[in-house]
């Protein structure tokens, strides 16, 4: 079989990477197509998987967006028409259901960001659409999901993926501990993850971040993750001197082990984290999402979008980290099976 995996953006290599890899060893070939957004072709490049650039990202302008979306998605049937995929399947592409139903091919398409508009179009065009178990079926509704093709899979969609990376993350949990008590100058490494500015669904406000960042970077060691290079810019101002900028892509082996408090103000990295039992606040700044308040409601992590200095330092001084929630890292298996088996026509 061959299957296209559209990768539009840097939390979706994570989220498929292992599933790549066994596909393949089972013998099915696989087509990888991205574009250049965030961090997603220095992931793609940190797991060795090959891949091609198709189209390009259009910013936060949204009527840019509206029209680059034609551009990609005959851009994207250009490219693979020659290839006879049999199934596409992405994780919010909202390219792919569409270039698959010009393709005739069966479509997959899983998304758990209800605030999404790109959802409309995605949701009509899916062959079949795969949705967290909590996912508002109203909202779904909304959006024109057809309740037929709609399939809940358990838990949150990073447990799809972090349930396989457990066993290395604790251990190099452990290594990092003793690492840190060996080393008793060390200051708390809190890593901070800025607002997503180029994002359709995003109304929060922008650079809110450089207070708090001004406030702690002489007492804590901080590491900003930012997306994007323009973002990475602002941050290189001369009054954020002392805060390492990271502009390459760091794995969850490498950031989670050394983390001590974990500050996010998007989706994804602020949930893994949670999910790894890292201590994490959230200061996303617009209105959340089903995903995030199912975790709240468990929590996993603390919501403080006007979040301070002192009440960031005064909350890292009482943080301890947790064990992994192992119940969504089972759910989390079961989900990444039922994935696998929806690719495969079972």
């Amino acid at each position: 079989m061959k299957i296209w995996f559209d990768l539009s953006n840097s939390p979706h290599i994570n989220l498929f990477a292992h599933l790549i890899r066994e596909l393949e060893a089972e013998g099915h070939e696989i087509v990888i197509t991205c574009r250049p957004l965030a961090n997603t072709i220095d992931l793609l490049e940190l797991h060795k998987l090959p891949y091609k650039v198709v189209g390009e990202h259009y910013g936060g302008n949204f009527y840019k967006k509206v029209f680059g979306y034609p551009i990609r998605v005959l851009q994207l049937r250009s490219y693979l028409a020659p290839k006879h995929i049999d199934v596409a399947i992405s994780q919010s592409s909202f390219h792919s259901p569409l270039v698959a139903r010009l393709l005739g091919v069966r479509s997959i398409y899983m998304n758990d960001n209800e605030h999404a508009m790109g959802n409309v179009p995605s949701f009509f065009f899916a062959s079949r659409i795969l949705v967290p178990e909590f996912l508002s079926a109203q909202k779904l509704r909304k959006q024109w999901a057809d309740p037929r093709k709609v399939d809940n899979y358990p838990g949150v969609k990073e447990g799809i993926y972090l349930w396989k990376l457990q066993d290395t993350l604790s251990a190099a949990s452990a290594v990092a501990s003793d690492a840190a008590q060996r080393s008793p100058t060390r200051k708390p490494h809190v890593y901070i993850r800025p607002e997503p500015w180029t994002a359709q669904y995003y109304k929060g406000s922008k650079d809110f971040l450089d207070d708090l960042l001004l406030g702690i970077k002489d007492d804590v060691d901080v590491i900003l993750l930012p997306r994007g290079k323009a973002q990475g810019e602002h941050y290189r101002d001369p009054k954020f001197t002392g805060i390492r900028i990271v502009d390459t892509a760091l794995d969850i082996a490498d950031i989670a082990p050394d983390c001590d408090l974990f500050v996010g103000a998007g989706g994804t990295m602020t949930r893994e984290m949670a999910v790894l039992g890292v201590p994490t606040i959230s200061v996303y700044q617009d209105e959340l999402l089903d995903v995030d308040r199912y975790l709240l409601e468990q929590e996993a992590f603390m919501h403080q979008p006007h979040l301070t200095a002192a009440e960031l330092l005064d909350y890292l001084a009482r943080a301890t980290r947790r064990p992994a929630n192992r119940s969504l890292l089972e759910k989390g298996r079961k989900a990444y099976l039922q994935i696998k088996q929806a690719i495969l026509g079972r």
